[in-house]
């Protein structure tokens, strides 16, 4: 099946997009788009970031989340509307709710970050916590809507929503007109899905690439089968993506529209994440940097200019903190290393004088004395290292074994 912006057949079209815009004037920003030198001199083109991270409430999600709920029925927004949501979805809506005066509900799992939390009740939704995971909080949003009338907003799965996040595709032609290939991140599609029906409908040779994490990549197997299937046990640490099954209505635009989807490991993700914060200053949370994480994975394959989407970011402060230590131990630069030595005054400052000599910065030590595995007169040093790179990591653990000392891990 060819797409066309006029087949009724379609979910959405050209100018369901083009009046999301209208509609979304004044709400959501025109986000900027920011040249990188170093991913352009790394792929070989000119390469753009589309800063969706300084979106209102730090996502997307407000613009599908606005054309969603302002295309309800009167009675439908006297009834209020329930969303469930560990983050993003939850704050564009809440936001959204809040600007068209509509009720809202939002249910979160109970192990949500509590920014996100936070957030969410700021911008004025009644934030109710059930569940350890999406599927029982989104299980519970559905009931509550059954019992209350309440409208279920679903994150991706509407043509309106697919409409709002589909304004990103026409800000992006308007920005950089000449652009090559967009790169964006996949969870349920509908971002890739409104990106998709905006660009090809107005620029077809433009090639459309979506991103998803190798441990919650439910499209490949999809497309594959020519319907959404189910995967068990997504596991990624960006939850903006972690979807187990496509949408239905997504999926149909995807299939036709996006011409590759690529997945990317949680090293990439991590490595891209600690790029657009040293590199680009952004700060980005990890589903948001999946489209950076394949231009590193794959820098040479993609026809340029291109742009990549950073559809997020709020990132957790303490996931922030483990996923850049996690990138700097992808790219060589963090090394944790237990070695053994002799339990003597002295010892410990001679081993970290070993440490200054080679330049490697000490974060932690965790120094063990009493342990059925250790010697009477041995003790045992778990050490934490900021290095420079994989050949700094090697020139580390040699002058540790040239100075006597028994590297255990």
């Amino acid at each position: 099946m060819s797409y066309s912006t006029t087949d009724a057949l379609w979910p959405v079209t050209l100018d369901d997009v083009r009046g999301a815009q209208k509609m979304l004037t004044g709400v959501a920003r025109a986000t900027a788009m920011e040249g990188s030198r170093h991913l352009s001199q790394l792929i070989g083109a000119p390469v753009h970031l589309k800063c969706e991270n300084l979106q209102r409430t730090g996502s997307f999600k407000l613009r599908g989340a606005y054309v969603r709920i302002a295309g309800l029925l009167p009675e439908e927004r006297a009834a209020g509307v329930v969303a469930a949501s560990a983050g993003n979805h939850a704050q564009g809506v809440a936001l959204a709710s809040s600007l068209l005066g509509v009720r809202s509900t939002v249910f979160m799992p109970k192990g949500a970050p509590l920014p996100k939390i936070s957030a969410t009740r700021e911008y004025g939704a009644e934030v109710r916590l059930h569940g350890q995971v999406v599927d029982e909080t989104l299980a519970a949003a559905q009931e509550y809507a059954e019992k209350t009338g309440a409208v279920f907003i679903h994150p991706f799965d509407h043509p309106d929503i697919i409409a709002g996040q589909g304004t990103v595709g026409l800000e992006i032609l308007e920005q950089c007109p000449e652009v090559g290939t967009i790169v964006v991140g996949m969870g349920g599609g509908g971002l890739a899905a409104g990106i998709a029906v905006a660009v090809k409908a107005l620029r077809p040779d433009v090639r459309i690439v979506g991103v998803q994490a190798a441990g919650s990549a439910a499209y490949p197997p999809s497309l594959a089968a020519g319907r959404p299937v189910s995967i068990e046990n997504p596991a990624t640490m960006a939850d903006g993506i972690k979807v187990g099954r496509p949408g239905d209505v997504p999926f149909r635009i995807v299939r036709e529209l996006v011409d590759e989807v690529r997945t990317v490991t949680e090293d990439e993700l991590s490595a891209a994440l600690l790029l657009c914060l040293e590199r680009a200053k952004l700060v980005v949370e990890p589903a948001g940097a999946s489209p950076v994480a394949a231009l590193l994975s794959e820098p040479r394959s993609l026809p340029g200019p291109v742009v990549a989407v950073l559809s997020g970011g709020n990132v957790d402060p303490v996931l922030l903190q483990r996923v850049l230590r996690h990138g700097m131990a992808a790219q060589g630069r963090y090394l944790a290393v237990r070695l053994r030595l002799t339990d003597r005054p002295g010892a410990l400052a001679a081993l970290l004088g070993v440490l200054s000599v080679v330049d490697a910065n000490v974060l932690d030590v965790s120094h063990v004395r009493t342990d059925p595995r250790l010697g009477l007169t041995e003790a045992e040093v778990e050490l934490h290292l900021e290095t420079k790179g994989p050949v700094h990591c090697t020139e580390v653990g040699q002058a540790l074994r040239e100075a006597g000392y028994t590297v255990v891990d």
